[in-house]
């Protein structure tokens, strides 16, 4: 026979004779340590390290290649937007919260550059700096579950999460509701279908199959793959006011005459070579049932097709911004 339940609200909790006089400082000592170790025992799979706090939600590694990567998307992303670290027009701005920090980069430039404010940066994975601006602080949290914050936010931002969210409405929903009436929020992510305007770009190679497949198998796993372009609708059905939508050109290599365009283009084919393993290893293997050699075969090939300075591929990256009305 199962036991059950511990307790109902009518019952009184019955007080344990031998716990000592002493106040539970020691209990919340070694429960602190305990929780600390479980969310830092990370599991490793083919090569790669993966978040320990609710495993498998997120189907992207931590480890320090992954974090390389991701602090290369960030100078190249303030790179994109003109060295700004967002585009909406907030003012005043007291309480920030940065959606699914990552490495903390993005937090800890505002921090610096914003002493006034407070910025919260929640994640999966405790990856980021322990050394920090003093008004910057990260914590441990699955975005998808709801939201518990005391306080309603002045500005909430969100970046990169491609394979992260299987809810974007609900998502989106809970940054409406945690968002001050008059507060902004500001959501920017990839859409990786890549495309040349000149035509050197073909449907039929394997870099387009290595992104038909990623598209499939985060469907499978019930991630959205390339958000990007259905932000903007998601704001909007969401309630907000006053939004607006822009769309970058990334483009993949050096192959721009601009000499900044062709700065975002090197920054972008280094991530973008990085992140062919890191996006496909787990999800090609858990989904599609794929051998471990028979993804990094596929990414080998693809690398080489990226590499191809003949191909002017680039793809898109969208920023949205807007307010929660007033009233």
């Amino acid at each position: 026979m199962s036991p059950g339940p511990h307790s109902d609200a009518d019952s009184a909790i019955e007080i344990d004779p031998i716990v000592p006089d002493d106040d539970f400082g020691d209990d919340l000592a070694s429960l602190t340590t305990s929780l600390n170790a479980s969310i830092t025992r990370y599991p490793f799979e083919n090569g790669r390290r993966y978040h320990a706090f609710k495993p498998g939600t997120y189907p992207l590694p931590n480890d320090d290649f992954e974090l390389e990567r991701l602090n290369v998307v960030h100078h190249m992303v303030k790179k994109v937007l003109g060295d700004r670290l967002f585009l909406c027009p907030v003012e005043n701005f007291h309480r920030v919260l940065d959606i699914g920090t990552g490495t903390g980069v993005w937090a800890m430039e505002m921090g610096d550059t914003y002493p006034q404010a407070e910025f919260l940066g929640n994640d999966l994975s405790p990856v980021q700096p322990s050394w920090v601006p003093p008004n910057v602080r990260f914590e441990v949290d699955d975005i998808e579950s709801p939201w518990a914050y005391g306080a309603p936010f002045d500005f909430i931002f969100a970046r990169s999460l491609v394979f992260a969210v299987s809810d974007w409405p609900r998502l989106i929903g809970q940054a409406y509701t945690n968002v001050k009436p008059g507060g902004w929020v500001e959501f920017q992510d990839f859409d990786l279908e890549q495309y040349a305007e000149d035509g050197s770009y073909s449907q039929t190679s394997d870099t387009a199959m290595y992104y038909r497949m990623l598209k499939t198998s985060a469907s499978v796993a019930g991630k959205v793959a390339f958000p990007g372009p259905q932000l903007e609708q998601w704001i909007r059905d969401a309630g907000f006011a006053n939004v607006t939508a822009h769309r970058f050109k990334l483009p993949l290599g050096p192959w721009p005459k601009d000499p900044q365009q062709k700065e975002i283009g090197l920054f972008n084919l280094v991530q973008a070579l990085d992140a062919l393993e890191a996006f496909s290893m787990r999800l090609f293997t858990s989904t599609l049932n794929w051998e471990p050699e028979e993804v990094k075969v596929l990414c080998a090939k693809v690398r080489s097709e990226m590499k191809n300075k003949t191909s002017h591929r680039m793809y898109d990256y969208h920023v949205v911004y807007a307010q929660r009305p007033e009233v």
